[in-house]
């Protein structure tokens, strides 16, 4: 397809063009028919051009004959009432040549050079051709009776097919069913992938879309129905995995809660029982950093969340931890679409992270800024959530590595607490709340977290 795209013409390579499959079908659709149009007309032009040429030549000659010979086997007195009847009647009139006549030569086309020849062939070769006398127009022929020359007129309507208007005004009436009829088609063909692509959407959005129809070709049903498959092998392995993550926390934690009472019961020293003590609060946070990265956001539990209120919150409860300094500003009533609790967890992994691995250089505390703004984005308006603090930084080259699972900086890895999935479980609620996550190093010193939530409606 690549190769498709680099040998194509240029408007074959325009971003509308590869944006979707619905106008990539519909240009391709008006294309093929607009060129059947064009053969089509080409073919009908060629084909109708001989007989037309000679059914014109004929009625010409017919016309002025019988006009002739009626005029010249009428009685003399006859012959006003057989002008005026064949003015009435037939639209055909009858004038005397003169000289002085201003005459307009007939249009220069290859049918009417042809005509000019047939009908000469049976009237004479004097015969003259005119598209307008004296100012009237019409289609007119010169013929002689006993030596006097006169002009018919025939009306052009009774010679000639459709005009150019009128093939303009037919083609543009199909030109105009056949692009409504390629939109038809483009979405009739793109409706089944359409249906697929919000379906997945849903999917990575956490929720569970309905079941794909599984009608149409054959193909179609066969790939609704694989991702209907699909859809129900998901939400199995999500039932599996609550239940294994539910097992889990169960049987590791109720080892670790024993070990912690032996350990309160045991005759150890107080360096040995602290020592033992901090391990197993260790394991416990891992574990629960382990369940807190598997666990699945149902979008079933998004409900408005009031933000201001809650960093508020978070910030009065942070800014009593010792060696903590909080600073926010905050804009009242910001009300996000999540799961609170989830919400709540990612606002304190990213102050928790801060207040491990941020110290301000040269001070024995923490320092950390938080901001809430509605703010327009490349996503429409969003809650835009800032968390900076005023440690080292991070490295730019290993900004990235910071939202990998079970991946520490070398800073962090003498740190005894954490299995380095602070970040990770950050960028996983997010993605589930179709929320975004840039870090960026903060102008001074420090990392910047900033998070841009859904609004609520």
């Amino acid at each position: 397809m690549s190769a498709f795209y680099s040998g194509a013409p240029r408007f074959l390579r325009l971003g509308w063009f590869r944006s979707g499959l619905f106008w990539r079908t519909f240009f391709l659709l008006s294309v093929l028919t607009t060129l059947s149009m064009a053969s089509w007309i080409g073919m009908i032009n060629m084909v109708q051009r001989g007989p037309q040429v000679q059914q014109t030549a004929e009625l010409v000659v017919s016309v002025v004959t019988i006009t002739k010979a009626a005029l010249t086997h009428s009685a003399p007195e006859l012959r006003r009432e057989l002008l005026f009847e064949l003015v009435s009647n037939e639209g055909i009139r009858i004038l005397p040549l003169e000289p002085d006549d201003k005459i307009e030569p007939p249009p220069s086309t290859p049918n009417m050079a042809e005509i000019a020849a047939l009908v000469r062939e049976k009237l004479g070769e004097d015969t003259r051709f005119s598209r307008r006398v004296n100012g009237v127009a019409g289609f007119w022929i010169s013929f002689n009776i006993d030596g006097d020359k006169y002009w018919l007129m025939l009306e052009r309507d009774r010679l000639m097919g459709l005009t150019r208007v009128q093939w303009i005004g037919w083609a543009s009436v199909v030109g105009v069913l056949s692009v409504l009829g390629a939109a038809l088609i483009s979405s009739l063909v793109n409706l089944p992938l359409a249906r697929l692509t919000a379906a997945a959407r849903a999917i990575a959005q956490g929720e569970r879309p309905a079941p794909l129809p599984e009608k149409g070709s054959k193909e179609i049903i066969q790939a609704n129905r694989s991702f209907n498959q699909m859809v129900e092998d998901l939400a199995q392995v999500e039932k599996d995995r609550a239940v294994i993550l539910a097992g889990i926390s169960h049987d590791l934690r109720t080892p670790l809660a024993r070990m912690q009472l032996e350990v309160e019961m045991a005759n150890l020293s107080q360096d040995a029982r602290e020592g033992m003590q901090s391990d197993i609060a260790q394991m416990d946070a891992i574990i629960g950093q382990f369940l807190d990265y598997a666990k699945p956001t149902e979008s079933a539990t998004f409900t408005a969340v009031d933000m201001s209120e809650m960093l508020a919150e978070i910030g009065r409860e942070a800014g009593r931890i010792p060696n903590m300094r909080v600073h926010c500003e905050i804009e009242p009533n910001v009300q996000v679409l999540g799961n609170a609790i989830d919400l709540r967890r990612v606002i304190n992994n990213v102050i928790e992270n801060a207040r491990r691995y941020a110290r301000t250089p040269g001070e024995d505390h923490t320092e950390i800024d938080i901001a809430c703004h509605v703010k327009s984005t490349g996503h429409g308006r969003r809650a835009v959530i800032t968390l900076a603090d005023h440690g080292p930084g991070v490295p730019e080259d290993q900004i990235a590595q910071l939202l990998k699972p079970f991946t520490r900086l070398d800073t962090a890895r003498g740190q005894a607490n954490g299995a380095g999935l602070g970040l990770a479980i950050v960028e996983r609620v997010l993605t589930r709340h179709n929320a975004q996550l840039s870090l960026r190093n903060r102008e001074g010193g420090g990392l910047v977290v900033q998070l841009a939530l859904p609004l609520a409606a």
